[in-house]
This record gives C-alpha cells, structure tokens and sequence, in this order.
C-alpha cells in the first residue's frame, strides 16, 4: 500500500472565502501515483473547512449569507470567546461546514457524483493556514 502527503498553503485577502482546491488535489493523487485507494483532506485550522459541493457562485453567496445568520460575525461583543481575538463566528461556521472530507479514488481519479468538487472555506483569513491531503491506496 502506497501512502503519500502534502500540506497545501492559503494566505487569503478577505476574512471569508470559498476555493475550489479540485484540481490541486487531482495533482496531489497524480504525484501520489495511487489508482485504487482514498483521499482525505482536512484543515488544519479550527476556523477553516473543507467540504463538497457545487462550484456555484449562487450556491457560495448563500452560504455565506445562511452562514451569517446561523452566527454573525458582528457585533464581536456577543461571544465569550472574543477577548484577545475577534474570531468565535468562524469557529462555529466551520463547526457548520465540517473538517474534512474523504473522496475515494477508481482508475487514479476522484470518484465524484454529478457536480462534486472540493473546497476549502475560509471563516478568519487574512493569514497563512494550511490544509492536509493524505492519500492511501494501491
């Protein structure tokens, strides 16, 4: 069994964003040479995400949109944990949009359902963070 990682690096302008990381991670399992196996990838920050869905952009706005009113990001007063960082919304939406996601792999491609792509949401950017892809499989 063939076992591979890489750490893939986001540095993002705004404090909320949505990447579709679809293709970095097919370069991954191409370096990794598996054909039959799994992919895992989770964020390494506990105020990032990674999950599957739609590439859309209508879809992303209103994730955005449902995401803020589950748990707003102002005023930063309604949180206990605000204190030294202004940041507990982004620990809930990521709380909302999950860790991880493991996609399996037929053929040396990720064996997605119509539409499937994989992305990183962002809840507290404006700063280096990091994400997992670890890969294993024959």
């Amino acid at each position: 069994m063939k076992s591979y990682r890489k750490e893939l690096w986001f540095n993002t302008p705004h404090r909320r964003e949505f990447i579709n990381i679809t293709p970095q991670v097919q370069e991954c399992l191409e370096e990794s040479g598996v054909k039959e196996g799994f992919v895992l990838c989770n964020a390494m920050h506990i105020t990032a995400s990674v999950f599957i869905n739609d590439d859309e952009s209508g879809l992303h706005h209103d994730f955005e949109v449902w995401l803020e009113k589950l748990a707003p990001e102002k005023p930063y007063s309604q949180y206990r944990h605000n204190g030294f960082e202004d940041n507990a919304d982004a620990h809930l939406k990521r709380s909302v949009m999950g860790r991880e996601v493991v996609v399996a792999v037929t053929g040396g491609k990720l064996d997605f359902g119509p539409w499937e792509q994989i992305f990183y949401g962002e809840f507290d950017g404006k700063r280096k963070k990091r994400l997992l892809v670890k890969i294993i499989g024959e």
